[in-house]
């Protein structure tokens, strides 16, 4: 009984590869150039994406730095900002030019929100209700034309440059930054 069961499995599989033979076969001698692709990808499977190895980088956290390190170099410390003076020459912020501004009304309110976590939906609701607090908000940065370090921040993400031959060089990959 044990015989039959071990024959008929082999002969099951055996079919199975035969059907897989014929159908591969039949698939290659009528392949167009434009489905040269998929037997290819059938063939050899999809590419791994590469993961870089970075001389000196062992671990993520080493490999941020480098890359880091090679996108940014290390600048000289800010000296303190001198005294804030207004400027003559800017004119007054307005609350509808705050309502009108292309950063509040051509955001997509399920945007993802900015480094203080509040959702654009919200800041155009809180400018709906009370226009007045986004302007006591904003007149003085305008006025004194002041940027604040929480508005210079940016999110880095590190893209490998296709083609080329070795990627253990920071500049195998470029960054896209969104400010």
């Amino acid at each position: 009984m044990w015989e039959v069961a071990g024959t008929s499995k082999a002969g099951y599989f055996n079919a199975i590869k035969a059907a897989k033979n014929k159908h591969w076969s039949s698939f290659l001698l009528t392949a167009t150039p434009q489905s040269q692709w998929t037997a290819k990808r059938f063939a050899y499977g999809r590419a791994q994406p590469r993961f870089p190895s970075l001389p000196g980088a062992e671990t993520p956290q080493q490999m941020n730095n480098v890359l880091l390190d090679h996108f940014f170099p290390p600048k000289e410390p800010f000296s303190p900002p001198p005294r804030l003076r207004p400027h003559k020459s800017a004119p007054p912020l307005m609350t509808d030019e705050i309502a009108r501004a292309a950063a509040l009304s051509k955001c997509s309110p399920t945007s993802a929100p900015g480094p203080d976590g509040i959702p654009y939906s919200t800041w155009k609701q809180v400018n709906k209700i009370n226009p007045s607090i986004l302007l006591q908000i904003l007149a003085p940065l305008v006025l004194l034309g002041y940027h604040p370090a929480s508005l210079k921040g940016s999110n880095g993400v590190v893209l490998d440059k296709p083609g080329k031959a070795s990627y253990e060089s920071p500049s195998s990959f470029r960054i896209m930054v969104l400010i």
